[in-house]
């Protein structure tokens, strides 16, 4: 997701948001009218997330035709559904904004029963999924990934194994943050060994204190601008998306990825079907077929996030399986934390912390 800073308006835009995952840019896809058709699909999700062969495919087997739109952030896909100007059928978007939807009854269940490919799913990420789809009846998982460091060899010559490297002043005015309120204040929770989800003031203060003292020490605050600006060596480390990291590492070989030993957020982006979907039909077909092994590859090599479809993952080599820069390991999994919804007062006050913080910057 692009969350590129430049304005003041822009700063208060993003008060309201409490994260920013996986993923990338604010721009439509298509043509998108308001009705929909028994052939037509209305698709929501993230920018560049997604291979555009894929849909052309789709259309191709089903003769279903896919309007698709992108988007920047969970706020901004869940502004755009419940504003009602266009009728998404089918929303892929993160783990605590579901689980909102889910409360709000905005989705539909899902008839996994006559979808062919969904067992291709792992079962392992189906279980995490429960974190926000307690009865995994609203959700599939597309992807999923770790936020962590990502560092320059070259001038960080021990392996940063805490989050400790980002406060303690040793890379002052080096250090890239993340341009999110949830994933910025993710680092000094997991620093302090607090929940990442937690709603005790006390601990939010601290970690802000924690915040606000490190800001004359942070070069800028990126969320997807983090690869170019790592990989051009505007920053010595930085906070980063495990899979923004591996695409790094592709550029600059000194690029090196870890999770800190306190755990990180473990994000999962999901597809749902949307309470407005009147062609359940159809969205289940182009879910059944995001689940097939060779579309489900296709999306894993453009993208290049973890992928929970297990068949896919054992068809890759030996090297690729074992990646940290890929897939995290099971002790980086066991540490970490899936982002929950956050009640609406907690909420407000989050954002009232991050604008301090950032118009103070």
């Amino acid at each position: 997701m692009t969350k590129y800073i430049k304005s003041f308006m822009v700063i208060i835009a993003l008060t309201v948001m409490i994260t920013g995952c996986g993923k990338k840019g604010d721009s439509s896809g298509g043509e998108v009218n308001k009705s929909s058709s028994n052939n037509t699909l209305t698709v929501l999700n993230y920018g560049e997330y997604i291979d555009r062969d894929v849909l052309d495919t789709f259309e191709e087997e089903t003769g279903i035709k896919v309007l698709y739109e992108e988007a920047t952030t969970p706020e901004e896909m869940y502004a755009k559904y419940v504003g009602g100007a266009i009728n998404y059928d089918l929303i892929c978007t993160s783990d605590y904004m579901i689980e909102r939807m889910i409360n709000e009854d905005l989705l539909q269940e899902i008839d996994f029963d006559s979808m062919e490919y969904f067992e291709n799913m792992d079962e392992k990420y189906i279980e995490l999924s429960k974190t926000f789809d307690p009865e995994n009846k609203y959700s599939i998982p597309y992807f999923f990934g770790t936020i962590g460091l990502l560092y320059n060899t070259k001038y960080v010559e021990e392996v940063p194994d805490s989050w400790d490297v980002l406060f303690n002043g040793e890379y002052a005015g080096d250090i890239i943050m993340q341009n999110s309120i949830r994933d910025a204040l993710m680092c000094s929770l997991k620093y302090k060994g607090y929940s990442l989800n937690t709603t005790d003031r006390s601990e939010i203060d601290e970690c802000f204190d924690i915040l606000n003292h490190q800001k004359k020490d942070v070069e800028a605050y990126f969320v997807d601008e983090v690869r170019e600006e790592m990989v051009s060596e505007n920053g010595k480390i930085a906070v980063c998306y495990s899979g923004e990291a591996y695409l790094a590492n592709e550029y600059n070989e000194d690029l090196e990825y870890v999770v800190p030993k306190e755990g990180t957020n473990l994000w999962i982006d999901s597809w749902c079907m949307t309470k407005s979907c009147e062609n359940t039909e159809a969205a289940t077909k182009f879910l059944d077929f995001l689940c097939r092994e060779d579309i489900a590859y296709l999306n894993f090599e453009e993208i290049y996030y973890p992928t929970p479809n297990k068949v896919v993952f054992e068809e890759l080599d030996e090297e690729e399986q074992n990646d940290p820069l890929i897939f995290p390991s099971d002790e980086a999994i066991e540490n970490s934390e899936v982002y929950k919804t956050l009640d609406d007062e907690t909420t407000e006050y989050l954002s009232k912390k991050w604008k301090e913080l950032k118009i103070k910057y």
